[in-house]
């Protein structure tokens, strides 16, 4: 019998920290015994067009009314709070962050997702997040109850760690070629350490087309093209790959709702250098060197301090693997849905 709903638009089983997180604690739900369907939305959102937000609506209206639905995030942001409000199944929304906090939208789309989140807000009867920087915002900016948020942690896989950095030593970068993972930042940083030897790779595929052909613009004004590469979006193995060749992890986010990758750097127990932004704090603890965000100059130079300083770099991997140890793994993740599911069922 089936126990719940989740609701993801298009391909679930994209390599994206959201996707992952949802497709991973879907798959591990019905592993554990708690049969969880998963009901495919349209693929626009957080943009739909009419006609998609009617068929999503029409899709979650025909969940019957005891079947609790989980509500991927970017349609929840988006979602018609009236519409929202007439479907009879309990619906619990899992919220990574808020989208109207999404780096480079126009004020006006940024106020309008910010508007309608908290409008959606009042038709659900839990919330899920996926840290303790999240349901902050969720209480302090839009008035959810805390009462009815559920903090659920990402898991993780231990990986296989069989570390060999490369020479000159790899800065490595994961994230979607997008605005708010201040790529811009990272190469303007790098334009600053030319005098060091070193090869940069930024991993992730183009979300922001404009914006990836700004970054390539920007390579090639610093004069760094021999010294950066642009991977793409890689299968697991080959992301296992430049984890274990690389001296230090970088990401020059603008924010995060909780970081996923950040966490998986750490599993390799490399350095991370980020920035003091979101959860990102939270999630990194003493095992990281923060810099306030866009400010290229402060993260070189944290920077500089891996690369150069020998002492620096084995604290930073020494915490990195230490703190990776307490992190969960999907199952516990799991239960903590399972739990809410049978909360909010019963």
């Amino acid at each position: 019998m089936t126990r719940a709903v989740f609701a993801i638009p298009g391909d679930k089983d994209r390599r994206t920290g959201g996707f992952i997180y949802e497709a991973r604690v879907l798959d591990e739900l019905n592993r554990i015994g708690c049969a969880t369907e998963h009901l495919q939305l349209p693929d626009s959102f957080p943009d739909p067009t009419e006609a998609d937000m009617a068929a999503t609506l029409n899709a979650l209206r025909a969940v019957p009314a005891h079947v609790p639905i989980i509500l991927d995030g970017l349609v929840f942001g988006a979602i018609d709070p009236v519409g929202l409000s007439q479907v009879e199944a309990p619906v619990i929304a899992m919220v990574h962050h808020p989208l109207g906090l999404e780096t480079g939208l126009l004020k006006a789309r940024a106020d309008f997702l910010l508007q309608n989140e908290a409008a959606a807000l009042r038709h659900v009867d839990h919330v899920i997040v996926p840290s303790p920087e999240t349901e902050r915002i969720l209480c302090t900016d839009f008035g959810a109850d805390p009462d009815s948020i559920t903090i659920a942690p990402p898991g993780f896989d231990k990986p296989l760690v069989k570390q060999v950095p490369t020479d000159p030593p790899l800065i490595l970068s994961v994230g979607l070629l997008a605005p708010r993972k201040g790529h811009d930042v990272l190469l303007a940083a790098l334009g600053h350490l030319r005098d060091l030897a070193w090869r940069a790779d930024i991993v992730g595929k183009t979300h922001d087309p404009d914006y990836a052909r700004g970054l390539h613009l920007q390579v090639a004004d610093l004069a760094i093209e021999d010294r950066v590469s642009f991977s793409g979006e890689l299968a697991q193995a080959d992301l296992a790959a430049r984890f274990n060749a690389a001296t230090v992890f970088a990401l020059a986010t603008r924010y995060e709702g909780y970081g996923m990758v950040l966490s998986e750097a750490m599993h390799y127990g490399l350095p991370v250098v980020s920035c003091s932004v979101g959860a990102v704090p939270e999630t990194v603890g003493e095992a990281a060197l923060l810099v306030p965000p866009d400010d290229p100059i402060a993260l070189a130079g944290a920077l500089r301090d891996v690369l150069q300083d020998r002492a620096t770099a084995e604290t930073l991997s020494r915490l990195s693997a230490k703190r990776a140890e307490a992190l969960p793994g999907w199952q516990d993740t799991a239960r903590l849905f399972e739990g809410v599911i049978r909360q909010i069922a019963g």
